[in-house]
């Protein structure tokens, strides 16, 4: 699940700090007691977003549709 926002990172630059307070936003609590020690979502978490999203819990978010989900996620995070 990770490769999508790393494609979209290399192709959009500019996004980097929308990823990066997503990504943080979608973190797992106590992530610095379990490994791999990084701030990931947890799996199941993200399971089941694709499911609701997608109706698929393997499902990988198009591009586009990951793009503009990260510009709305970081405008309402600034609160326009």
């Amino acid at each position: 699940m990770v490769r999508p926002f790393l494609g979209l990172a290399i192709r959009r630059p500019g996004l980097i700090p929308a990823l990066v307070g997503m990504a943080w936003s979608f973190r797992a609590r106590d992530w610095m007691r379990r490994p791999p020690f990084l701030p990931l979502p947890p799996k199941d978490y993200m399971r089941w977003r694709m499911e609701t999203a997608y109706g698929d819990p393997e499902a990988v978010p198009p591009a586009d549709e990951l793009e503009r989900f990260v510009r709305w996620a970081a405008a309402m995070r600034r609160g326009l």
